[in-house]
C-alpha cells in the first residue's frame, strides 16, 4: 500500500525552524514548541501535521546508544553479492539485528550496512553468515566525528541549464 504524499512548497523560515526544533527534541510539548518558534500552539500543530502528511517529518524517535546496550563495536560492512544473490542478499541483511541501517549503493559493492556488534568475534560470526552468498570488505568504526544530521534545511540548489552543443555558423 503507497502512502499518500502531499507536496509542499519549499520550507519557509518557521517550517525550517520547526523541524531544527523537533529534530534536536522531538518530545518538545506543543506548547514549548510554539513559544520557541513565536506561534500559536494551533498554529504549530497545523504546520507541524502538514510536515507530517508532506512526508518531510516521517516520524518521532529515540536515540539510543549501542555500547550502552553491549554492542561496544560498530562496523561498515560493504557487500557485494554473488551473480543472482542480490534479492538473497538483500532479504539476509534485512534479517540480521546487527544490521541497523544498510544503503543499496553504485559501485564495485552493492551494499553497504552499518552494523553493531558486541565484539570482533560477533563481528566475524555475522561476515561468516554472509559468506555463502556474497564477498565482504568490513572497516571498524573508531569515531563518528560527523554524526548524523539533518540535511540542509535551506532551499535545494539550481541546478544549471541544461549546455546545448552548438555548431558554429
Amino acid at each position: 500500500m503507497k502512502s499518500l504524499r502531499i507536496t509542499i512548497p519549499l520550507l519557509d523560515p518557521l517550517d525550517r525552524e520547526l523541524v531544527r526544533l523537533l529534530a534536536a527534541e522531538a518530545r518538545l510539548p506543543l506548547a514549548e514548541l510554539a513559544r520557541r518558534a513565536g506561534l500559536s500552539a494551533p498554529a504549530v500543530a497545523e504546520r507541524v501535521r502538514r510536515l507530517e502528511e508532506a512526508g518531510v517529518i516521517r516520524g518521532y524517535g529515540a536515540e539510543v546508544d549501542p555500547a550502552a546496550l553491549g554492542y561496544g563495536v560498530a562496523a561498515l560492512v560493504r557487500v557485494r553479492p554473488m551473480p543472482g544473490q542480490l534479492a538473497k542478499v538483500a532479504e539476509l541483511l534485512d534479517g540480521f539485528e546487527e544490521v541497523v541501517e544498510c544503503d543499496r549503493v553504485t559501485g564495485d559493492d552493492c551494499f553497504v550496512a552499518r552494523v553493531n556488534v558486541a565484539s570482533i568475534e560477533a563481528l566475524e560470526t555475522l561476515i561468516d553468515r554472509i559468506l555463502p552468498y556474497a564477498t565482504t570488505n568490513s572497516s571498524v568504526i573508531q569515531s563518528t566525528p560527523v554524526p548524523r544530521r539533518l540535511p540542509p534545511l535551506g532551499a535545494p540548489p539550481v541546478a544549471p541549464p541544461p549546455r546545448r552543443n552548438r555548431r558554429p555558423a
